[in-house]
């Protein structure tokens, strides 16, 4: 069966990250906008970005949405080991200046598509910050629900944020 048309905006590409990518990766997690919806702490350097690249785990699928040869996504997604093996986290950024672009949307669906076609995974899991209401619109409109909040989940801006515990299902 044909697979259907991708959800891309015009001129993006989705391909999986390489060790090239690492500066301009590190770059836009270091944005504002970009790190604000992370646990990353600010000033990323460009080796600890290539380090992490090139050591990805096997069972780990990590890629970039590149546009007009510019790396304007990245999302990621980990597979759990043992008893928790049909289980996947994700985590997914885009770059200030491309939010609401449908690059999260592209990326996330590749990510669905490889967890449910390729990897057999029955559970995806993520966690997004209370107060990011488009990225929640986005991972509901996937299928994700709220599963519970964490509280004071972690320090942002010299403030304790709360997030979201999401997760889909595939029964």
């Amino acid at each position: 069966m044909p697979k259907p048309k991708n959800p891309w905006p015009p001129g993006v590409t989705i391909r999986a990250v390489r060790a090239e990518d690492a500066e301009e990766v590190a770059a836009m997690t270091n944005l504002p906008g970009f790190r604000a919806g992370t646990l990353r702490l600010p000033y990323s350097r460009i080796e600890q970005t290539r380090r992490w690249i090139e050591g990805m785990d096997a069972n780990a699928v990590n890629l970039v949405a590149v546009l007009d040869d510019n790396v304007v996504g990245n999302a990621g997604l980990n597979r759990h080991g043992g008893r928790r093996s049909h289980v996947g986290n994700i985590g997914i950024g885009v770059h200030d200046d491309f939010v609401g672009r449908g690059i999260g949307r592209a990326l996330m669906s590749e990510l669905i598509d490889t967890a449910d076609n390729w990897m057999g995974l029955r559970r995806l899991e993520l966690n997004v910050y209370v107060d990011n209401a488009a990225a929640i619109g986005l991972y509901e409109s996937l299928g994700f629900e709220r599963e519970g909040i964490f509280r004071d989940y972690a320090l942002r801006d010299g403030q304790f944020v709360d997030s979201l515990a999401m997760a889909r299902l595939k029964l």
